[in-house]
């Protein structure tokens, strides 16, 4: 048996794939617009990003994100605007080529297995 207030937190509650804070430039493109922004973190099913400050895009938006990881990894994928704030923009992946997978996977390590807790805010 639920009580109203189980009901009210189960409403709020999510479970979601573990974010790795990371900090790297990224370069969003989008057509013939592109903008230089910076990671917050990174998923096995998105990433966050700095929202630019002349960045005029919207939910559900289809973007190619190039990611560069130190001097040897270059992680370039499709992804959709999931989400967007004053400050960030949240991006689901919709297509990583098959030879970015591994790559990804490694550079998320332990991460890419792990479901934590989130809250609606």
């Amino acid at each position: 048996m639920t009580t109203m207030g189980d009901d009210a937190m189960d409403d709020k509650e999510h479970l979601r794939p573990a974010r790795m804070r990371i900090k790297t430039t990224v370069l969003m493109s989008h057509g013939d617009e592109s903008h230089p922004t910076d990671l917050i973190d990174i998923s096995a099913t998105g990433v966050l990003l700095r929202r630019p400050r002349e960045w005029n895009g919207k939910a559900g938006e289809s973007w190619v994100l190039d990611m560069i990881f130190g001097s040897d990894l270059h992680i370039h994928l499709e992804a959709k605007v999931a989400r967007v704030s004053e400050r960030h923009i949240g991006f689901a992946y919709t297509r990583i080529p098959e030879d970015k997978q591994v790559p990804l996977w490694n550079l998320l390590g332990g991460y890419a297995d792990i479901l934590e807790m989130w809250h609606d805010e």
